[in-house]
Parts: C-alpha cells; structure tokens; sequence
C-alpha cells in the first residue's frame, strides 16, 4: 500500500531535528522534518508571519508534488499546519494531498494561552540581541517533565540560541497572538491531537478547547511524562501514535497520478473541494444508521457490488447522503428516501431473519427472489412485495451512485471529466453557454386569455 508522507513541523525556538528520534521509530514512512523561516537551518531568513509560514508549508507541499501527506505539528507549527490543512479542505490548488494532521501540544488557531509574565520573561531574553544560554537552558528545562539526557539537552537549547530574534520576538508579540479561527473554520480531514500529561498553558485541557472544534473527526490522546516538548521527551510513543492515525488515513489515498489531476490548475477550487470530501470517512452520526441498520446496508453493497465486500464506510457515506434533501426523484408507490431505506431495511430482516447474518448464497437467493416479486408477506410487514421489488431497484441505484460519486472509483474506472477548466480563463462550469443565466421571458408574469 502507498505510505503517505509524514511533514514534520517544529515549535518555537526549535528546527526539524527536533524529529529525530521520532523518525526513527517510523521505519517505513517517507517523511521531511522542515526549518521554518527564522529557525534551525533557515535562522537567516528572519521573521515570518503567520500567513508567510503557511504559504512557506503549502509551497513547499507543491515543489515536492505530495499526493498523500499527513501534516505533524508541534506547538507554533501546529497552528501553521491547521492554517494549510483548511486550505486544502477549501481545495487550494496543490494541497490535494492533505489527507490527515497531527496535532502534537498546538498552538491553536485562536491567541495561544500563555502566561503573561511567562510571555515579557521570554521577550526579555532578548535584551542583549540574542538569547543567552541560561536562558536557552531555562526555556528547554522548563518544557519537559524531566531533565533530557545531555545530548538531547544541548540539542534543544543550541536550536533556541541559534533562532533568530526577530523570529523570536515576532511570534510572541504577533503570530501566537493572531486569531485565525474564521480562516480555520470546521476541518473535515481527521486529525490526532496530542497534549502532554504535564504541559501547562497547551495541555489537555486546552487542546480541547482550542484545537478540537476545529476537528469533528479528531481523536485526543494524552502522553504521560511529559509536558510540552514531546518529540525528545516520549519520541517512540508518540511514533506509535502518529503510526495508528496513519493507518486509519491511509484508505483516503488516491492513486499518484488521479491525485495529481485533481489537485491540478484544471479544477475548480469548488470541485476540488466537494471531491476531497467524499475521500473522508462518514462517522457514524452522520450517517443516521444503527449498528444493525449499517451491517445490513453493508451486506446489500457486498451483494451490489461485490468487489467492495462488506463496505461499511460506504454504507455510512449513503446513510449521510440520505439525510440530505435528496434529488426529488423516486417512485410514486415509495415514501421519501429516508423512510423508504429504513422500512425497506426492516422489511428485508424480518423477511430473512437477519440478512447481514446470511450466506452470501442465501442473500443473493432473497434478492433474487425481492427483484421478482416472488415472495410472500405474511402478517405486518413494512412493504408490500411490490414496494420491495422497486425499493430494492432504488438501493442498486443508489449504491452504485454513492460508491461512483467517490474519487477512489473515478480513479478506478479512469474517470478525469472533472478536470475541464478550473477556475481560470478557462472556468469550470456554463460560462461560455451562459446556461446558468435566467433569461428575462422567465421573469415576465403570468398572463391569461
């Protein structure tokens, strides 16, 4: 299976070797460790803002060509990270590839809580033009639940001297007081958010607050012993973290070259956007089903389409679309979509005895015998045997368009039509035809003879 690769961005006053160990123990996993502008490698470029980091993070996304990556932040980078994983969910050119974050003591897209005697102590350190090693010893003993061992030790606080202060000083005056919560806005992509036993001012407490509003699909995790610096405090627990989440985004990927085409100039950002959703998975709140209900759907889309095998995420994704307003067609003998499904569902166990619970052979034998009205009801049933046979013409339809709806089909079967013009001279859509216009005759009032 295609390995997403994991891009690493690192707190304030540190660089991408703060990822060292953790990379170690993701043997396997393709990954960059970046420098942010004014830190590490990069301490020469000086100060940058908010938005220059996440454009510095979504450029860098494209010069690699990413077609799967999992964005992995820790502190100031988590902030950038959420800021460029709404892009992508926006469908900004190039960041099609974002398919998960993690979230490791983030700074959130709100001002991040801090002290403020903390705050004006950290400015100070720069009262002589750059931060001492006193004060580098300080800030590094002050974020970790123990002392590291010297060589982890003296990594740390080499990269804090080495910052640059106006990179320093921006974000404590500027960018970690920024509020970007409306640029954030509700982010679909799943993301781990990670949070330290004994961090203070971006522990549990607030990552729940700060972060997971901005993640319905977030799952929080707590690491003990340590505090806020856990990429050098606990590098193979976190690995191990950072490894489940990949797994559980890993069925998102779409193959290198559909990826490229939908992530290219050729789409609309509109499209884009709708398309990259339906590569996330639908929780089952949304999707409107009970536990029996989803196995059942699961065993239709296993008889519907049989190369899918009990699809559970599928029957999850039709449940969702079945809460919508749906498209106004159906039959005249069938009550709205919603309640057709589920007395067609209940209809179809009582009839079986459970039909997730079936052979395949025996399932298939019922359907069979559904689409031929060849059955009997006896007693108080949900549908008549003619109710049955169209509803069960509706769930192979429905089916079928649910799972072609999805990128991972149209990257099946070789479907590019949505790629015909994006959002430039060539726009997407009726432009040129001018079918999207309301003529002036459709405005004129009725008139009588």
């Amino acid at each position: 299976m295609t390995q997403p690769t994991l891009v690493f961005l690192h707190a304030l006053g540190a660089s991408g070797r703060e990822w060292d160990l953790v990379r170690r123990h993701l043997p396997g996993l393709p990954s960059l460790a970046l420098d942010l502008p004014g830190f590490g490698e990069r301490a020469g470029a000086g100060h940058a803002g908010v938005a220059a980091m996440a454009d510095d993070l979504a450029d860098t996304i494209r010069a690699h060509g990413l077609t799967a990556c999992v964005l992995v932040g820790h502190s100031m980078g988590g902030k950038i990270s959420t800021l460029v994983a709404a892009r992508a969910q926006a469908g900004e050119a190039g960041l099609a590839g974002v398919i998960g974050v993690v979230l490791v003591t983030a700074s959130p897209p709100a001002p991040e809580p801090m002290d403020e005697d903390r705050r004006a102590q950290m400015l100070d350190w720069l009262s002589g033009g750059r931060i001492d090693r006193a004060d580098a010893e300080a800030f590094v003993d002050a974020n970790t639940a123990e002392r590291l061992p010297t060589p982890l030790r003296e990594q740390a606080i080499a990269d804090v001297q080495r910052s640059a202060p106006e990179a320093w000083q921006a974000w404590l005056e500027r960018g970690s007081l920024e509020d970007w919560r409306a640029a954030a806005g509700t982010i679909g992509i799943p993301a781990l958010i990670v949070a330290g036993a004994e961090d203070g001012d971006l522990g549990e407490d607030a990552q729940r607050r700060w972060n997971l509003p901005h993640y319905p699909r977030a799952k929080v995790r707590v690491v003990e012993n340590t505090a806020h610096l856990i990429p050098y405090e606990q590098p193979e627990a976190l690995a191990a973290l950072i490894v489940e989440h990949v797994a559980a985004v890993a069925p998102s990927i779409l193959p290198g070259d559909f990826a490229r085409v939908l992530g290219s100039e050729r789409v609309s950002r509109r499209t884009r956007a709708a398309m990259l959703a339906r590569t996330r998975p639908v929780m089952d709140a949304e999707s409107g089903w009970t536990e029996a209900e989803t196995a059942t759907v699961a065993a239709l889309i296993a008889q519907v389409l049989p190369d899918q095998g009990t699809d559970q995420a599928l029957a999850r994704r039709i449940g969702a679309a079945l809460e919508g307003p749906g498209d106004g067609w159906r039959f005249a003998d069938l009550p709205p979509d919603r309640e057709a499904w589920r007395r067609g569902l209940a209809t179809l166990d009582a009839l079986t005895g459970g039909f997730a619970a079936l052979d395949p052979a025996a399932q298939t034998n019922w359907l069979e015998r559904i689409d031929a009205g060849d059955i009997r009801i006896d007693g108080d049933f949900h549908f008549s045997p003619e109710q049955m046979t169209l509803w069960f013409q509706d769930v192979r339809a429905e089916i079928v368009r649910q799972w072609m709806a999805t990128p991972v089909a149209m990257a099946a079967v070789g479907y590019d039509g949505f790629a015909v013009g994006g959002d430039g001279p060539r726009k997407q859509g009726y432009v040129r035809t001018a079918a999207d216009r309301i003529e002036d005759w459709q405005h004129a009032p009725e008139t009588t003879a």
